[in-house]
């Protein structure tokens, strides 16, 4: 979600809870308000028409509303001595209405000449459910015009404010440390914004020297190893060769031979996952997959022969992928030297690609391997002492490279897929 929407989202909420609250506090007190104004009229109707009726005796015979708001009943001297004032909500029929509707209604006592009556009066009240309506259209369409000015505000205001982020941003995306360039950040007027271009030019410039010293490191530390680790293989045959050596001798030469050529797979191999972990391999193009799998299988045919295994290849859909093509190869070969070589007598390996996934089976062991270490450094189905444990860590980091998902399953035989 955008910086944008989110904060409208959250303006609006807010608004939406403020509105709400502020809305039932403000009929409240409108309600109140008026019912003092109705309870302060009420009262003074009240002295207005207790002066007639000590004035003019015919006051007292008004009995029923009428074309009147009051009316006056006798009542026993008990009831009246007994009784307050009491105000209350009531309905009353109207006839211009034709219906009841709310009034306001007063009811005190009084007495005149030994005599005690109740006076009731009445006065017009607005209806709580009119007002109620007309309150909430009131506010709904003040909730919507805050919103539209809040969205504007957002398009306009915040975007200018917030550009230098995103001007930030940008920079970020297209920034690699395999191919540093100068930073050019815009100035802004927001303190916190010039605080965060410096500290990010602070960060970027340490990974930059950070990655360059381990790069140089490591192609230092690989080529100061493959020198002396070449040069002592070299001697080392030239030594079997020339020396007749007993059989116990010849054997032990045979392993220092061995594990040399093993070290230097191994450095090979971690050297080759550096580079792929750092983004070295930038060259990529347009590649047609089928076309890789028919050469590699035709490279790979010659070992497979002399594993005893049979290779097939199953095409249901061309497979392209925009990719560096030594890193496609790289991926494949490792996938299908690991096919032939953890393979049986009798075996096979198949290959099926569909339009978007490469799938290889391979028939093996009786026995699945572990799908959470499968793919992780120095992990050994067998212990293979030929094998260093990283064909499938290099297969794992060229597909996390270009974000291939990556899988194993055990099914009756092997079965390794990776979709594009």
């Amino acid at each position: 979600m955008k910086l944008s929407s989110y904060t409208t989202t959250y303006f609006s909420l807010a608004l939406l809870g403020i509105i709400s609250i502020w809305s039932v506090l403000f009929y409240l007190a409108i309600i109140d308000e008026v019912y003092d104004s109705i309870d302060d009229g009420l009262e003074n109707s009240k002295i207005l028409i207790l002066r007639r009726a000590s004035q003019d005796a015919a006051v007292l015979q008004k009995t029923e509303f009428g074309e009147s708001n009051y009316r006056i009943q006798p009542v026993s001297k008990q009831a009246a001595l007994a009784a307050t004032d009491q105000y209350q909500d009531t309905l009353l029929f109207m006839v211009n209405e034709n219906d009841y509707e709310p009034v306001r209604m007063l009811k005190t006592f009084f007495h005149q000449q030994d005599h005690y009556y109740q006076l009731t009066i009445i006065t017009s009240f607005v209806e709580s459910d009119d007002l109620i309506e007309d309150l909430f259209y009131y506010l709904f369409w003040l909730y919507a015009v805050m919103v539209v000015c809040v969205v504007f505000i957002n398009q306009s205001l915040l975007q200018r404010i917030w550009r230098p982020f995103y001007k930030l941003l940008d920079t970020l995306k297209e920034y690699r440390l395999d191919k540093p360039v100068p930073l050019a950040f815009q100035a802004s007027k927001i303190d916190e914004f010039n605080d965060l271009q410096e500290s990010v030019s602070k960060l970027l410039q340490n990974n930059l020297q950070v990655y360059q010293s381990q790069k140089q490191f490591i192609e230092n530390a690989s080529h100061e190893l493959q020198t002396p680790v070449a040069i002592s293989l070299n001697k080392l045959e030239l030594l079997a060769e020339k020396s007749e050596l007993t059989e116990e001798q010849a054997m032990l030469m045979e392993s220092v031979i061995g594990n040399l050529e093993k070290l230097t797979r191994l450095n090979k191999s971690l050297l080759l996952l550096s580079k792929i972990e750092n983004k070295q391999f930038t060259q990529e193009q347009d590649i047609q997959v089928n076309a890789v799998v028919t050469k590699l299988l035709a490279e790979f045919a010659e070992q497979a022969q002399f594993k005893e295994v049979t290779l097939h290849l199953e095409t249901k859909g061309e497979l392209h992928q925009r990719m560096n093509k030594d890193l496609l190869e790289m991926m494949l070969s490792n996938l299908l030297k690991n096919a032939i070589i953890h393979n049986v007598k009798n075996g096979f390996v198949t290959v099926v690609i569909h339009p978007n996934q490469i799938a290889i089976h391979n028939s093996g062991p009786a026995q699945a391997l572990d799908p959470d270490k499968v793919f992780k450094r120095f992990y050994k189905a067998s212990a293979s002492s030929q094998s260093t444990g990283l064909g499938l860590s290099i297969v794992k980091a060229i597909a996390d490279l270009y974000g291939l998902k990556l899988s194993y399953q055990y099914e009756q035989h092997h079965r390794i897929s990776i979709d594009f």
